[in-house]
């Protein structure tokens, strides 16, 4: 569980300087030619994967290292989804940055309209998945050092370790974690949509995943059909600003959601009929393990911010209040569970995005000032600087076009209003900065991630415009899904089941 947090939260990577790839760079020569060589991903599926999994292919192509310089060629590895001759193909993205994507396809089995009417494409970017790697070296600094102790051995203790992650992520990955960006993926997508004989492709891109689409719409504006950008980070700006939304973002959903659903089904866990008092047995339990962390039987240490870690993964979607409800409950009452873990690469691959994309200006003192300011007003999240890595890194000569939506069909964006991790206020500046946008704005919901399940004007609206061309004249509301009662959860969303089945898989 605390690795799927930090997979869901960061980003990082670099070795040495690297030129920009001039926007005009042509398709470089034999790379045109591939054909990309499509078989089953499994015969037969493993157990736990949805009816239709048989029809996923996997296959993989080769694209330039660095597009400025095209030589050294690296592996992306790609996935297809198809029932019959389909009219259109959709490129789909999971976020993170840095979140492999073969399995993504698999969530959209019970949407039959999209399913039936388009090929959708899975992607493992580059420096993740089945595709080329980058690493940390296995080093993680999110979790070492508690960031509400604000004393300066603690916070140079605190900064020591965001330096670290710095020169592990770019020493580790070598010669590729220069190129580990989004202007470079975006060139290996037109690639893809090359080898795929598509004049133009559409895009449903989750959270980081709106990131990319809108990048990839703003390099490459002749190739769009329909863009889905769900969960909006603020892609008209910078990572640093991005990730400095996470503290007011979380502590919403936290105080607004979570804590009273809690108080409401006291008889369920016991810790609270009121919001206030369930906050407060969080911070007691926090305080309790801060004095003495707990050992569970297989080895897992829960420090203060591991509990942390795992709160505010609960965050992110209502079917997870029970369990991230249940560890709480389990340290009340000793009931210990193993902790999930997952791939160093999307870790490498999310720093590198991160830290190479867009500059981060501050450092250790900023850090100090920045994140004490926001953990007394967000105390969930707003000690941890998620991103604290890119202010050490060394950063390549990289210069993204800001996207503006000026040339680019109409995408729509779709968002909760009370999303934890890309907060509604950064996606209405963003928005209001990329022109002919459409924004459908999910009203009482605070889920992260939002087509594709349980919400069928979401659902209905998103197909219309994917699959039968139809662009909202103007901004949409839809309501959202009410909290459901604990044990009552069913369903679940993309992002959440992709990461399953990869696990299912063993990808």
């Amino acid at each position: 569980m605390r690795r799927k947090l930090l997979i869901t939260l960061l980003t990082a990577l670099t070795v040495t300087a690297v030129v920009s790839p001039p926007a005009s760079a042509g398709l470089p020569a034999g790379f045109s030619t591939q054909k990309i060589d499509w078989k089953p991903c499994f015969n037969p599926p493993p157990p736990g994967l949805p009816p239709g999994a048989e029809k996923l292919e996997c296959g993989t192509f080769q694209t330039p290292m660095n597009w400025a310089a095209p030589g050294k060629a690296i592996t992306i590895a790609v996935s297809r989804l198809s029932v019959g001759t389909p009219k259109k193909t959709v490129f789909t993205n999971p976020g993170g940055p840095g979140g492999a994507g073969r399995t993504l396809p698999l969530a959209f089995l019970n949407r039959p309209k999209l399913l039936q009417n388009t090929e959708i494409i899975g992607i493992d970017v580059r420096g993740t998945g089945a595709s080329s790697n980058v690493t940390c070296g296995g080093y993680q600094a999110l979790g070492q050092v508690d960031p509400r102790d604000r004393s300066r051995d603690n916070l140079d203790l605190l900064n020591d370790t965001y330096e670290l992650q710095a020169k592990f992520c770019q020493r580790k990955s070598g010669e590729l974690g220069p190129f580990v960006t989004t202007e470079q993926t975006v060139r290996d997508l037109d690639l893809l949509r090359q080898l795929l004989n598509r004049d133009k492709v559409s895009w449903i891109g989750y959270s980081g995943g709106t990131w990319m689409g809108a990048y990839y719409a703003t390099y490459f504006p002749r190739s769009v059909d329909k863009f889905v950008l769900d969960s909006n980070a603020e892609f008209t700006s910078d990572w640093q600003t991005v990730f400095s939304a996470f503290g007011p973002g979380f502590e919403r959903r936290f105080r607004t959601d979570y804590l009273p659903w809690v108080a409401k089904y006291d008889n369920v866990f016991h810790l609270g009929t009121t919001a206030e008092q369930v906050r407060q047995v969080y911070e007691k339990t926090r305080a309790r393990l801060a004095e003495q962390p707990v050992t569970l039987p297989d080895g897992t240490v829960v420090t203060p911010t591991l509990l942390d870690l795992v709160l505010i993964q609960t965050q992110y979607n209502k079917l997870n209040f029970t369990q991230g409800t249940q560890f709480l409950v389990m340290l009340q009452g000793n009931q210990f569970t193993a902790q999930a873990s997952y791939p160093d690469a999307s870790l490498g691959t999310q720093y590198s995005i991160l830290c190479n994309d867009t500059p981060f200006h501050g450092g250790r003192e900023y850090l100090n000032r920045r994140f004490t300011e926001l953990g007394k007003q967000y105390p969930l999240v707003g000690y941890y600087a998620i991103a604290g890595p890119c202010h050490f890194w060394d950063r390549p000569n990289v210069h993204l076009k800001r996207p503006t939506g000026i040339g680019v069909p109409p995408v729509l964006m779709v968002q909760s209003v009370r999303d934890p991790a890309t907060p509604l206020e950064g996606a209405q500046r963003a928005h209001a900065r990329f022109a002919g946008s459409r924004m459908l704005t999910v009203n009482d919901e605070g889920d992260h991630g939002i087509y594709g399940r349980a919400n069928p004007c979401v659902n209905d609206i998103v197909e219309s415009f994917v699959v039968d061309g139809v662009v909202p004249q103007r901004d949409l509301t839809c309501p959202g899904v009410p909290l459901p009662a604990p044990g009552a959860e069913q369903g679940g969303n993309p992002i959440g089941d992709a990461e399953a089945y990869a696990r299912q898989v063993g990808w």
